[in-house]
């Protein structure tokens, strides 16, 4: 259909603009100079009348046929401006524009990053200059905190001890000694001081300082472990290997005997890859080895086992640990740039106000100097004291949320956006390790005609039992008559027999094809015992495992339980023993990791005893299918096990003669040593033993839910906030773990998106998906890549009115682009929850962070605003903290700004009393006290004020959904608050000149009085449950007052304030002021009660 109907999507304004211009530039326009050039479309793979087909984006579309299409007008060609034209119209901009950008580059112009030439232990010899090797994770200097005046000292004062400490961290990293070796032995250097070409020695469970190639090692066996957990978020340990040139090398002082060098590539972001080359060039032939990530220490990650020495071969800001640490945004919450909004026409007010008293004057005089004066006497209009106290609130808001017991272990990293978790209408998650627990445990074997689950794995032990008890009995025998075991084979049942020897096959694969190492507690003095030395002891509970994925440990966890133990590893050799208790060795002889492109692993091994070569590959069914022999079970039982929710491996082998290995081996070899386009050379080799590989098995693991994590989602999901899950797992997996946490609920439709790869299929996808409604969308990686190159608008517009989406096979680049998306298209705030190091980029992108501590490491915590460590504790921080915090700083801020706008209009109506003379109404003293210690406390304490109980808040999540619409802090409250304020303001200055006596003193007593009592009882007024805290403020504000008076007589008459006519009149302003305000709130809510005073009554 899509090759007969023509095709226009349906931009919005903001993307037609820019393709309007280029449709114009390149379409066919009749004669003249744009006549010969060939249509946008034409370049591209899909047909060129595919342009004129519209995306429907309206019911009224699907009513017709559907080949009732209408075609929408072409852009009109526009000739280009040229010369004096084109300069007025807009060129000046550009030039101008051009300039500006031609000097910032030149200002800020980045030095060149190079590959570079590394002399072992010559730093000197160095042709360039390279960074000094120090960390700096300041944000300011000296001269960011000079300019700010006493309102702002509070947030300064933050600041700077947030920056101080930041300095105390770089300056305790940067001074940390290290053994540097040099040709007249080791030296004490600091961190800092590390240069590219020093040999640096890194003992057991110290930093490692800088990119360093690993040349040598204490341990035995070559190789050492790793912690990358403040790298990468993976606890698990990482295996590193030392080059095997400087390994043999008889002692440490021989590297300065050799000439050598390491050739490294530029300095890249890429921390799980590396290409360079190792030389030495004093041997006769000169020695080449080649270099890959297994020879690198990466600076930030700690030694877990052994002393290594390394090369440095990157420092400073070039080290792979810098280069991926993005400077995160600073997040400024939505409550702020409303607040921002709301001073910015209170300022316009200012002026306005200063204008309009200076024309009323008649403009006499040198008014310019009366227009500043009045500025000046009406500056308290704009709230500067806001700004300190909302800083106050949510410091307050953070301790509230790190003491509340019912979620203990929340951290808040980022105290300035806690109303933030009270706006939110889009939660981006996770799925491994945030919504399950990242605890995998093995579930299911799949041999093609029969499956194992954990109900029959005594089957699969008796299976293997069986299996090396004959293959013992045959290598006994011999030397005897083969006849008995043929005999007694025989009397076995056939199908028997074949299940028998394929579970054996199976078993062993999973128990060879890995990456795990079993690692053995040193027993005896700690740190005194090496590691290597510790692997004799094989005792089961001794040992743990440590491996780069949780799946890969529950692998080997069920072949122990089964009865086919790894006992040992190392970078040579594996050792399995038998549920006879026999020991099996192994010789590795190559290792292919997993990686995100190739999504599978493998390894070539030789069997000792039967010196038999066979090559082990597992991976995901969509790399596997295609390397398998011809099966027709293996897409059914993936499909089958992914909506049981179980992670699937597919695993497959195949047996090589001696010839077909060593063939391999010097293509491969001659592969690894290319400086240009390795990875692809090295990947083309490999993939020429993945043919016609034998299918053994498919396996199940099973991911385990977090604790009420479906209690929570439906909390989520009743507040009104939409849920989407971003997972680089499988569709059917991901849709799964969707439907079992009930994200999306079992009475949803769910709408599996088809995969698509070009424009045409994505257009007739999303009319099909239109035509879907109140459906969970399911889309992968792929296909939402392509609807976004070609149909971002619709699709963020369709995907928004859905309750649910699940993206799976996302990248982490990916995440972050969805989260700018529904920002960009939305405007509506968002949080992004995940606990690995790939969700770091999510996380800082969106509006909120949150990040779990979980089995992949502390890196998204770390990273994110607030912490948790669990799933289910979202609920409560979202529900009462994120409300409460949002509401609260609402009332807050609207009232700072009421108490500034009433004494305002008080001066406003006293200056227009007295002719518009600029003559302030309170002086000195006054002001100062009633800003402060007069009525701060009470207004400060409306952080303490809250609507509903928590318990009412958690049991009804549907109050959240008043808050994304803004009420509590809008344009109509802002008026209401303002209009109060000149009623209060005009009331307490006119009853206060009404009422005054003889003399002018009398007026400022009064109505100072009067203007202080107002803002207590309006504290009392807008409080909707007292804090015994509250009382005490308003108590104290007042004693204080009533205390200051004795020492006032500068301002007040003494005499006047204590007689009976003062009391009376200051009373019966102050009751005209507030009394209507009390009458008017009761009969609102009497008639129009808002959602939680129905659940509080």
């Amino acid at each position: 259909m899509a090759e007969q109907i023509p095709l226009c999507p349906v931009r919005s304004a903001a993307a037609a603009a820019p393709n309007c211009k280029r449709a114009a530039y390149f379409s066919v326009a009749g004669p003249g100079p744009g006549a010969e050039r060939p249509s946008r479309y034409q370049l591209e793979d899909e047909s060129a009348h595919l342009d004129e087909m519209p995306l429907m984006m309206s019911e009224e579309g699907f009513e017709n046929d559907e080949s009732d299409y209408h075609k929408l007008p072409r852009a009109r060609i526009m000739r280009r401006k040229r010369g004096l034209e084109w300069f007025v119209c807009g060129g000046w901009k550009f030039l101008c524009t051009s300039c500006c950008d031609w000097l910032i580059n030149i200002c800020q112009r980045k030095r060149e990053l190079k590959a570079r030439t590394v002399w072992l232990g010559y730093p000197e010899k160095c042709e360039e200059k390279h960074p000094r090797n120090s960390i700096k994770n300041q944000k300011y200097n000296v001269f960011t905190f000079i300019p700010g005046g006493f309102v702002l000292a509070v947030t300064i004062m933050r600041e700077a001890t947030d920056e101080f400490r930041r300095f105390q961290r770089d300056k305790e990293v940067n001074s940390q000694l290290y053994s540097k070796l040099t040709v007249r032995g080791k030296v004490q250097v600091k961190s800092s001081d590390i240069q590219v070409g020093d040999l640096i020695i890194v003992e057991k469970n110290q930093r490692i300082p800088s990119d360093m190639v690993f040349l040598r090692t204490s341990e035995k066996a070559g190789s050492c472990f790793i912690r990358t957990d403040q790298l990468d978020g993976e606890t698990d340990w990482k295996l590193r290997v030392a080059v095997s040139c400087t390994q043999r090398l008889p002692a440490l002082g021989d590297l300065f005997s050799i000439n050598a060098y390491v050739y490294a590539q530029k300095p890249q972001l890429d921390i799980h890859s590396f290409e360079g080359t190792f030389t030495r060039e004093d041997s006769d032939p000169p020695i080449h080895e080649s270099l890959s990530i297994e020879n690198t220490l990466w600076a930030s990650t700690v030694v877990a086992s052994g002393t290594v020495i390394g090369v440095v071969i990157y420092t400073g800001k070039e080290t792979r640990s810098v280069m991926n640490t993005s400077n995160p945004k600073n997040k400024v919450g939505l409550l702020d740039l409303e607040l921002n909004q709301l001073t910015k026409a209170l300022f316009l007010a200012l002026v306005a106000l200063s204008v309009v008293m200076v024309t009323l004057q008649g403009f006499s005089g040198p008014w310019y100097r009366s227009l500043f004066r009045f500025l000046l006497l009406f500056s308290y209009i704009i709230p500067i004291s806001l700004r300190v106290n909302l800083d106050m609130g949510k410091a307050a808001y953070g301790w509230m949320i790190m003491k509340d017991e019912n979620i203990p272990g929340t951290v808040v990293r980022t105290s300035t956006i806690p109303e933030e978790l009270g706006r939110l209408v889009y939660l981006l998650t996770d799925k491994t390790g945030t919504l399950t627990r990242n605890e995998m445990v093995f579930k299911r074997l799949h041999l093609g005609t029969v499956s194992y689950g954990t109900d029959t794995m005594d089957e699969i032990q008796n299976h293997l039992v069986n299996s090396y008890s004959q293959t013992q009995a045959q290598a006994s025998g011999n030397n005897a008559s083969s006849a008995p075991p043929r005999k007694a084979q025989s009397s076995a049942p056939k199908v028997r027999k074949s299940v028998s020897s394929r579970v054996h096959e199976a078993v062993k694969a999973v128990a060879l094809c890995h990456n795990v190492t079993p690692v053995y507690e040193a027993r005896g003095a700690a740190g005194e015992t090496e590691f290597a030395e510790a692997d004799q002891d094989f005792s089961d509970d001794n040992r743990t495992y440590q491996a780069s994925s949780p799946d890969e440990v529950a692998l080997v966890q069920w072949t122990e339980s089964v009865g086919l133990t790894l006992v040992n590893r190392d970078l040579t050799s594996m050792q399995l023993r038998t549920p006879s208790g026999q020991i099996l060795t192994y010789c590795i002889l190559q290792t292919f990791p997993f990686t995100s492109e190739s999504k599978r692993m493998g390894v070539i091994v030789r069997d000792e005893s039967t010196a038999e070569i066979t090559f082990y590959m597992k991976g995901a069914d969509v790399a596997m299918s295609t390397v398998v022999q011809y099966n027709d079970w293996l897409e059914e039982e993936c499909g089958n096990m992914a909506r049981e929710g179980l992670r699937t491996l597919v695993v497959a082998k195949r047996a090589l003669t001696e010839e077909q290995y060593q063939d391999f081996e010097s293509r491969y070899n001659q592969a690894k040593l290319s400086i240009h386009d390795r990875t692809l050379k090295v990947a083309a080799v490999v993939e020429s033993l993945e043919r016609e590989m034998e299918l053994l098995c498919l396996t199940g693991v099973e991911d385990q839910l977090q604790a009420d994590v479906r209690p929570t989602l439906e909390m989520l999901r009743n507040a009104g906030i939409k849920i989407w899950m971003l997972t680089g797992d499988k569709l059917e997996t991901a849709t799964c773990i969707a439907k079992s946490s009930h994200l999306v609920s079992r009475t949803q439709d769910t709408h599996v998106f088809r995969p698509v790869t070009s424009r045409g299929e994505a257009h007739l996808e999303l009319n099909a998906f239109r035509r879907k409604h109140d459906c969970a969308l399911v889309i992968s990686g792929d296909s939402l890549e392509v609807c976004l190159k070609y149909y971002e608008h619709e699709f963020v517009e369709l995907a928004c009115q859905c309750p649910a989406v699940v993206c799976c096979r996302c990248a982490p680049t990916q995440k972050a682009h969805i989260v700018k998306l529904l920002q960009q298209h939305t405007g509506r705030r968002t949080c992004a929850i995940g606990d690995g190091g790939n969700d770091v980029s999510m996380i800082q992108a969106a509006d909120c962070g949150i990040g779990i501590e979980g089995k992949e490491g502390r890196q998204a915590s770390l990273a994110a605003d607030f912490s948790v460590p669990q799933f289910k504790h979202i609920g409560r921080l979202l529900m009462v903290h994120g409300r409460s915090s949002y509401k609260r700083s609402a009332a807050l801020s609207q009232f700072v700004m009421h108490r500034g706008l009433v004494i305002s209009t008080m001066q406003a109506v006293f200056s227009s009393v007295f002719y518009f003379a600029s003559v302030p109404l309170y002086q000195g003293f006054l002001m100062v006290g009633y800003a402060t210690v007069y009525t701060m406390f009470p207004v400060f304490s409306l952080v303490l004020d809250q609507d509903v109980k928590p318990e009412m808040a958690m049991l009804y999540p549907e109050l959240y959904k008043d808050l994304t619409k803004g009420r509590s802090l809008s344009c109509k409250t802002f008026l209401v608050w303002v209009l109060i304020s000149i009623y209060q303001g005009g009331i307490l200055m006119s009853g206060a000149l009404v009422l005054f006596e003889s003399e002018f003193v009398h007026v400022v007593a009064i109505s100072f009085t009067a203007l202080v009592l107002t803002e207590l009882l309006m504290v009392a007024l807008t409080v909707r449950t007292w804090h015994w805290l509250m009382a005490v403020a308003e108590l104290l504000s007042l004693g204080c007052y009533v205390a200051s008076l004795a020492f006032l007589n500068k301002y007040f008459d003494l005499a006047f304030i204590t007689t009976v006519t003062f009391v009376w009149k200051v009373s019966a302003i102050t009751v005209v002021s507030c009394l209507p305000l009390y009458v008017l709130k009761y009969l609102k809510r009497k008639l129009s009660p808002p959602s939680y005073s129905k659940l509080s009554s």
